[in-house]
């Protein structure tokens, strides 16, 4: 079935899509960009150039270091992290009822429809 990707160009320089969305997700699941990238399969260096692009792009944190003790540090998402991936999922949530009769038109016939 077909399905619907968002992708939202912010700017000339910043874009958020499914992808950067899972990493904020997986950030703030693991607590760690590293550990959010290996869940991923995705590099520690690729994760960490996706945040820092994310950062800039918005001009204000999507992730936080977090000092640690023992353990070492982490990453936490900040409050705008979050709401970026809220507002996202509702877009997306609104776009997929918007488009799904449309969708269901694209669908590939199967073998008995031809």
């Amino acid at each position: 079935m077909a399905r619907l990707s968002i992708r939202i160009d912010i700017g000339p320089e910043n874009r958020v899509g499914p992808g950067k969305v899972q990493l904020l997700e997986m950030i703030a699941e693991h607590g760690s960009i590293s550990a959010a990238g290996r869940a991923l399969g995705m590099s520690y260096r690729r994760a960490w150039m996706l945040v820092e692009a994310m950062n800039k792009g918005f001009g204000r944190p999507v992730v936080e270091a977090q000092i640690g003790g023992k353990a070492g540090g982490g990453a936490r998402l900040s409050a705008f992290g979050a709401d970026v991936i809220a507002h996202y999922r509702a877009i997306e949530r609104a776009a997929d009822k918007a488009a799904s009769p449309f969708l269901a038109r694209l669908t590939p016939a199967s073998a008995d429809d031809r």
